[in-house]
């Protein structure tokens, strides 16, 4: 599971204070973790956290015993020498080096040591000063926002964006240990949607014996996470939200667990074979409704489908307006019909390559269009000679009154008909296109307006391409009459779909 990105399903220990003060302790920690981590190919971090107790804690109550943090943190305090044999041991056993600076004189600490990443800790995460020093390092960031408000989240977020931050920011309940039903992560959903381009983590401080929370995390799309472990001994305690290399283990299983159920990412799965036969057994063959005869094409009047089908045979699943099947053998009514027996034309290409070849045109006139329109591709000698004879006709309104969008393309021209219900009106947007009209042809520009009344014979044709509005009265089926009869017996001389207006700027597949 290793990735360039260094936040990438990065797992992180929190040895906090768990040290205990005892330089000795905190390498036993280290070096048990480490044991762990050798069964699992994650990336795996180790974190401290700097205080420069000189300053952080007022001189009025550094011999405080009754306030639990700055008894805890004069109990626990380690010299530099300490701390950089800490960070040593764990750069020498491979662990990204992480620490959590509580004011300015620790960044500068952090700096010197060399770290990897800088954390910012949730009571820190809207400390201004101490957000504009680790803003001056070059330092990966990782944030977490446990009580932090959505409007905080978004200053902190942009506040590091504006300076060009590579930054990750971590779902965290500051509760400790925080109760199975206070951990809200749906948070994560929330963060990841709100921003797109960050890496969004978990920051975990529930009950060590939970497993089931990083799971959940990781299905949501969580890439980084936290947790803090100890090592007990009978000098040393643990606290309750601090997790042993046992429960570690545990933990680094369920996700091991997690990720294999979640499968690929970013990209369709493969099939299996038992899947694909699985599948298989439930689709519905094609069968000739009636006795075939070589050289027809397979259409709904003349298969039907059922089960069970057989190996090789065509299924309902393939069946597609932009595939043509033609049979290579007469069969008689109810035979199974096997991809052996037919000559197949997949028609997708073609269609494919007039939606580009639209999309240009329109991008080209800077017409806009609505987001969603019906589009019908008038291709009336076969998809094949489309780019001579044929129409892009996207329908926009359809009631009393009714609105097209044609297209044609440099060279294209569609045939002589007439329409016996309905009136219509060219409006030319962009190009220019011929109109023959009985027996006269005029020249159409943009701008220029055109009326064709019932049963008036015409045809269009553009040498350079054109996009015109067509407006008429209500637009009624079979009510286009063509002179060639060829087009008025070709049944599949429509290809009908949904345009939309995001093809226009994104790629088709």
């Amino acid at each position: 599971m290793k990735n360039n990105n260094i936040f990438y399903n990065l797992f992180i220990f929190e040895m906090a204070n768990n040290h205990m003060g005892d330089v000795e302790h905190g390498i036993r920690i280290i070096r048990d973790i480490h044991k762990i981590t050798k069964d699992f190919k994650f990336n795996f971090g180790f974190k401290f956290q700097y205080r420069y107790l000189d300053t952080f804690i007022h001189p009025d109550f550094k011999d405080r015993a009754d306030i639990k943090y700055v008894k805890r943190f004069r109990e626990t305090c380690l010299a530099e020498s300490h701390f950089k044999r800490l960070k040593d041991e764990i750069v020498n056993l491979g662990f990204v080096s992480i620490c959590t600076p509580f004011d300015e004189k620790s960044v500068d600490l952090i700096e010197k040591h060399g770290f990897d990443i800088i954390k910012i800790g949730s009571c820190s995460f809207t400390d201004w000063p101490l957000l504009e020093r680790i803003a001056q390092t070059n330092l990966p960031i990782i944030a977490s926002t446990a009580g932090a408000s959505i409007e905080e989240i978004d200053q902190v977020v942009t506040f590091f964006e504006h300076r060009n931050k590579k930054l990750c920011i971590m779902h965290c309940v500051g509760e400790y240990p925080t109760r199975r039903e206070n951990l809200q992560l749906n948070q994560i959903d929330l963060l990841k949607k709100r921003y797109p381009g960050i890496t969004i983590g978990f920051s975990t401080h529930e009950e060590p014996d939970n497993i089931d929370s990083i799971k959940i995390a990781i299905a949501k799309g969580a890439k980084v996470f936290e947790r803090h472990i100890a090592v007990g001994s009978d000098k040393y305690p643990i606290n309750a939200y601090s997790s042993t290399p046992v429960q570690i283990n545990k933990w680094l299983q369920a996700a091991q667990e997690a990720y294999r159920m979640n499968g690929v990412e970013d990209n369709r799965y493969s099939i299996t074979e038992k899947e694909r036969n699985d599948l298989r057994g439930l689709k519905r063959g094609v069968f000739a409704k009636i006795n075939l005869k070589k050289g027809e094409k397979l259409n709904k009047d003349n298969v039907f489908y059922a089960i069970p089908c057989k190996e090789g045979q065509l299924v309902a699943n393939d069946i597609s307006k932009y595939i043509e099947y033609v049979l290579d053998k007469g069969l008689e009514a109810n035979e199974a019909i096997n991809f052996k027996d037919l000559k197949i034309r997949n028609l997708r290409e073609d269609v494919l390559r007039i939606i580009k070849e639209l999309k240009e045109i329109i991008l080209k006139s800077h017409i806009a269009l609505p987001d969603k329109i019906d589009l019908e591709l008038s291709h009336h000698y076969g998809i094949d000679k489309y780019e001579e004879w044929g129409a892009a006709i996207l329908n926009c309104i359809n009631r009393e009154y009714c609105k097209k969008i044609i297209i044609l393309l440099p060279g294209q021209k569609h045939p002589f008909h007439y329409h016996i219900k309905k009136e219509e009106t060219f409006h030319v947007l962009y190009g220019s296109m011929e109109v023959a009209i009985g027996r006269e042809t005029k020249l159409l520009k943009a701008g220029d307006m055109l009326t064709v009344e019932r049963r008036t014979n015409h045809n269009f044709s553009s040498k350079e391409g054109v996009i015109f509005e067509e407006v008429s009265t209500t637009n009624y089926k079979n009510d286009s009459f063509y002179e060639d009869e060829k087009i008025m017996n070709n049944k599949d001389r429509k290809t009908e779909m949904t345009f939309r207006s995001d093809w226009l700027y994104e790629s088709i597949k």
